[in-house]
């Protein structure tokens, strides 16, 4: 008996591993972060690369790298990664890490990727980013991890969402704008930005999701603009944005446009800041201006379910306004 429900705890294990190098292999996250000790110990064991093959069949050879691929430079170094701790540990070579690595070696490298996030449900949301994480002057062609703290915190309070009207400021890349509509029910999500490559972008990601319907919109939002009148006619019940406080005269702009927001709506919206503190200068800079102009804000804790993969060491602040 003994013997058997430990046979069953290293199959889950394995299938939790193999889950965590699917989730950051299409998240193109670090390679030091994956689950590398557990495959040393496996070929270590076993001396087979059964589990290797599976790792392979969870990532280069699944379906969604066929549509959806991290860049060819990040599969050349995973893959890279795989044979050489396989032959380290004495493996028989196998024959599809070579086939798949033979595959990514002349791949066209280009300034763009697709990235995959993995949803509760088993869906997944696909995200064509850039590479580089500040380009043609923008951040905002790329997902932060403070994007991914709200998809996250959206998916344990959907009540927030479900039935309402979103405006999403800053939406960049998509992320959490799109977990929203894929999991919360909203009536309808207004996406926005101002720069016009991110735009573009967003408008590409938003629709390889499958979501151009009239229920959903994206709209150029300009924050220094924007007028109590515009505000009015999206008539937002609830407000968010992520990682849209790294600057502090895009902070007074921004300010600005949420005391528009709070006071030019019948029903004042709930309104969702979440920042990833970088600096914590700017970040109070920020507060300070929200204080000066009559908007009040709670610091909303506690945990949240850990979906994506990012570095959780990070200080992630979210907050609530209200006047």
């Amino acid at each position: 008996m003994a013997r058997s429900e430990q046979q069953q705890q290293t199959s889950q294990k394995k299938l939790e591993v193999l889950r965590d190098f699917r989730t950051s292999f299409f998240a193109m996250c670090r390679l030091p972060s994956f689950p590398w000790t557990f495959v040393e110990e496996d070929l270590q064991s076993d001396k087979s690369s059964e589990f290797i093959s599976e790792v392979v069949k969870q990532t280069c050879l699944h379906p969604l790298c066929r549509t959806f691929p991290p860049s060819g430079r990040y599969r050349r170094l995973f893959l890279s990664e795989l044979i050489r701790r396989q032959e380290a540990a004495g493996c028989d070579p196998l024959d599809e890490l070579y086939d798949a690595l033979a595959e990514v070696v002349g791949a066209e490298e280009t300034g763009e990727c697709f990235k995959n996030y993995f949803l509760p449900s088993g869906d997944s949301v696909s995200l064509l980013e850039n590479v580089a994480l500040i380009s043609e002057g923008t951040t905002g062609l790329v997902t932060w991890e403070a994007a991914m703290y709200l998809a996250e915190w959206a998916l344990d309070h959907r009540q927030v969402f479900t039935g309402r009207t979103v405006l999403e400021l800053g939406s960049g890349a998509g992320l959490t704008g799109i977990t929203i509509c894929r999991s919360c029910s909203p009536q309808r999500f207004v996406f926005s930005d101002c720069h016009p490559t991110v735009l573009r972008k967003l408008q590409d990601n938003v629709r390889l999701n499958g979501l151009m319907s009239p229920a959903v919109g994206v709209q150029r939002l300009d924050w220094t603009t924007a007028t109590e009148d515009e505000m009015r006619d999206i008539r937002a019940e609830t407000v968010i944005a992520a990682d849209v406080v790294y600057d502090p005269e895009v902070a007074g702009s921004l300010v600005k446009l949420l005391s528009r927001i709070l006071t030019s709506s019948e029903v004042v919206p709930q309104v969702l800041i979440c920042s990833t503190v970088r600096n914590p200068e700017t970040y109070g800079g920020f507060k300070r201006q929200l204080e000066n102009a009559g908007i009040l804000h709670q610091v909303i804790s506690g945990p949240v379910g850990c979906v994506f993969p990012y570095v959780r060491l990070a200080a992630i602040e979210l907050i609530r306004l209200y006047r």
